[in-house]
């Protein structure tokens, strides 16, 4: 048997026993899982020296050499205070000196917290601009957007849709007024339109999501029976 032909059959045994799951639980399975979780944990371990920990704190502490007639770039000592503070993270596993594990949580949710200012406006700025559309339409011309439309123009079509926006955006928002008691009927007939098009949302987000495991599913039954049974099992390749 030769090399391709054996990692397509490994490939095929370890797809028919992680989805024998679907079946029961079961050894085949368990095995397949054990496996899959220790080629995840040794590939992640080698992304977080390669990755993050490499480029982002040893080299910088060691510095870099010139390669192909590039800069070399000279090391930072102080990249080495970073050492113990990281292995303090470890003495959670001591009973005696598990305080010690505080003191890097602390100061990674100091500067942490510190962040989210910048990444909540970053985040959600655009989103607050992207929300104030303009409901009333400035060209008349095509109800459509034309091909030659300019940016500044807002045709009915657009208008209409950016009106639906709106009106899905605020009803969604007031659907959450917890903060106090909603006894206007008209507002909880607008709550109640939020949960509907919230309802809609999450429908359309859980479609995707079945057509997504459809797409794996399609992917890894092609992968039996045309990449492995015909193309290697029958040479029809």
């Amino acid at each position: 048997m030769s090399y391709p032909f054996i990692k397509a059959l490994v490939g095929v045994l370890a797809t028919v026993g992680l989805y024998s799951v679907l079946y029961k639980e079961n050894k085949f399975y368990r095995f397949f899982e054990h496996v899959f979780l220790g080629l995840a944990t040794g590939w992640t371990i080698f992304v977080l020296w390669a990755e993050v920990l490499k480029p982002s704190w040893y080299e910088k502490m060691m510095g870099t050499p010139s390669v192909n007639g590039g800069p070399a770039t000279d090391g930072q000592w102080a990249y080495i205070l970073l050492l113990p503070l990281g292995l303090m993270a470890y003495f959670v596993f001591s009973k005696k000196h598990n305080w010690m594990s505080r003191i890097p949580i602390g100061i990674i949710l100091g500067l942490w917290s510190g962040q989210q200012v910048q990444v909540w406006f970053n985040t959600y700025g655009p989103q607050i601009k992207g929300a104030m559309k303009p409901i009333l339409p400035s060209a008349f011309s095509s109800f459509t957007v034309p091909a030659n439309a300019s940016a500044v123009d807002v045709y009915p079509s657009q208008a209409l849709s950016n009106l639906l926006y709106i009106v899905t955006l605020l009803s969604v928002l007031s659907y959450f007024l917890f903060s106090f008691e909603v006894k206007n009927k008209a507002i909880i007939k607008f709550n109640m339109l939020g949960r509907y098009l919230l309802m809609i949302g999450f429908g359309a987000i859980f479609g995707s999501t079945v057509m997504t495991r459809f797409t794996l599913l399609i992917d890894r039954m092609y992968f039996i029976w045309i990449e492995f049974f015909q193309q290697q099992v029958l040479g029809r390749g």
